[in-house]
């Protein structure tokens, strides 16, 4: 995956490059005004009716967010420390091991299908139109 992101890269022209990391840092802005905007109304239009509570503003919704972030989860990766890493790394080569071994069966489904694969379609359905009847 890496190799294909340095290809990409090489094929684009540095205003391209500057171009999609400017788009990148206005969604990123855009997103954020959305969440707090999204977050203020949710609690502005729930909690004063049901719990009692104060309305908020923006800023507010934004700490409230950050706040349950920080409290509920983490904020992506496998943490600072390098034992959370190398869990990552060992559970990220577990699940390529797992999809290889999988992707590999594949090349026998095309023989299957020839095989028996239309055989056994055919019969399913007669069985269930005989069924029907």
């Amino acid at each position: 995956m890496e190799q294909y992101f340095k290809h990409k890269i090489r094929t684009k022209s540095v205003g391209e490059i500057i171009g999609w990391v400017i788009f990148g840092i206005i969604c990123a802005i855009a997103l954020g005004l959305l969440l707090g905007f999204g977050i203020m109304w949710l609690w502005n239009w729930l909690m004063p009716e049901l719990f009692g509570l104060t309305t908020i503003t923006y800023w507010q919704a934004i700490g409230i967010f950050v706040l349950a972030k920080i409290l509920f989860s983490s904020f992506g990766g496998g943490g600072s420390s390098s034992e959370g890493k190398d869990k990552w790394k060992k559970k990220k080569e577990k699940t390529n091991d797992e999809c290889k071994d999988d992707f590999s069966k594949w090349k026998l489904y095309d023989k299957f299908w020839q095989e028996e694969g239309e055989k056994a379609y055919n019969d399913y359905v007669n069985k269930k139109l005989t069924e029907e009847e």
